[in-house]
């Protein structure tokens, strides 16, 4: 093997992607299966130095990559847990980490900016270490570190062990102090960008290169995403998409919430992103040109939208006045 493997898997996302982008499912499974591709092409290039793993380790990827909704263009996010703790281990992974982080950029994969990626200490770490971190992160009270466990709960398993992330995410539901996490939550989520004004009439961007298309990641995927995660947190649900995160929410829980109805919509939303986006690179990939759509179009969109916004503002409520009432 050698790093010029990289740019074979490089062509073969370029040769697959057209036929996968006709819908989110299968574009999301070919991203997997680049990922997939990649990290064996870094463990084949790291034996070489350091040999082979020396423990069982899980290779985990959050943000939209974890939630199964990435469009055409993704960037990075990711981490790694291993089983072992000691300072050979650490070194390892952190190696196997950066090879990986280095090969999915050759492939077509910018760097996280936020630096959420194995390569970074932060991400990277045995498993008594991350229930450490995570029990850090929820007994602070300030916003990173609940961005950060947010980040986290979106993980979903790659590559690896099965269930070293469902056993974080069940450390942190059975070891979280609820009255003092969910309002830390809530407050981290309580940004919320309007997609329609009072008029009825979408808020396009008014200015730069994106003048007159919608920020369908900010206003449309936001709401469904948040506010779903936090049903999740509540219940308890280690599933990480937020299609599966609605289908495995329990009916008691928020018994006034279409759970079929939401599903569809979020899955509109997404064909919207894919089918009529602009895919020239990352950035415009979370706009959708207004113009392009008919006028039966642009009122399913506007419903999906408002749909999101209901959504989210039923479970604020709902969830706020748990906070009010203390949580058990």
């Amino acid at each position: 093997m050698s790093r010029s493997s990289y740019t074979e898997i490089q062509k073969f996302r370029f040769n697959q992607m057209d036929e996968a982008a006709i819908d989110p499912l299968s574009l999301n499974r070919l991203h997997d299966e680049i990922f997939q591709r990649v990290i064996t092409q870094a463990m084949g290039q790291i034996a070489k130095d350091y040999g082979p793993p020396p423990c069982p380790f899980s290779f985990f990827v959050t943000g939209s990559a974890g939630r199964m909704e990435q469009s055409i263009w993704s960037d990075q996010d990711h981490g790694i847990i291993f089983h072992d703790d000691g300072h050979e281990e650490q070194f390892y992974f952190l190696q196997l980490g950066r090879e990986i982080s280095t090969g999915l950029c050759q492939v077509g994969y910018p760097y996280c900016h936020g630096g959420v990626m194995s390569s970074n200490p932060l991400w990277c770490k045995s498993s008594s270490q991350w229930q450490k971190q995570l029990s850090k992160w929820m007994n602070e009270a300030d916003w990173e570190a609940t961005r950060y466990l947010l980040i986290f709960l979106d993980a979903r398993n790659l590559f690896g062990e099965q269930t070293f992330v469902q056993q974080l995410k069940k450390h942190v539901y059975h070891t979280a102090n609820q009255s003092l996490l969910m309002p830390n939550l809530l407050a981290n989520t309580m940004y919320y960008k309007k997609g329609v004004n009072v008029l009825g009439k979408l808020l396009t961007e008014t200015h730069g290169p994106y003048a007159g298309s919608l920020n369908i990641k900010e206003i449309g995927l936001f709401p469904y995403v948040n506010a779903v995660r936090l049903i999740a947190i509540k219940d308890h649900i280690v599933e990480a998409s937020t299609l599966s995160r609605l289908e495995a929410m329990s009916e008691t829980s928020f018994p006034t919430i279409d759970k079929k109805g939401y599903i569809q919509q979020f899955q509109k939303l997404l064909n919207y992103r894919l089918l009529f986006g602009d895919q020239t690179n990352y950035t415009s990939s979370h706009y959708l040109p207004i113009k392009q759509l008919t006028k039966q179009q642009t009122k399913e969109v506007k419903d999906i939208i408002k749909d999101g916004a209901a959504l989210y503002h039923a479970v604020r409520k709902s969830l706020e006045k748990d906070v009010s009432n203390g949580i058990k």
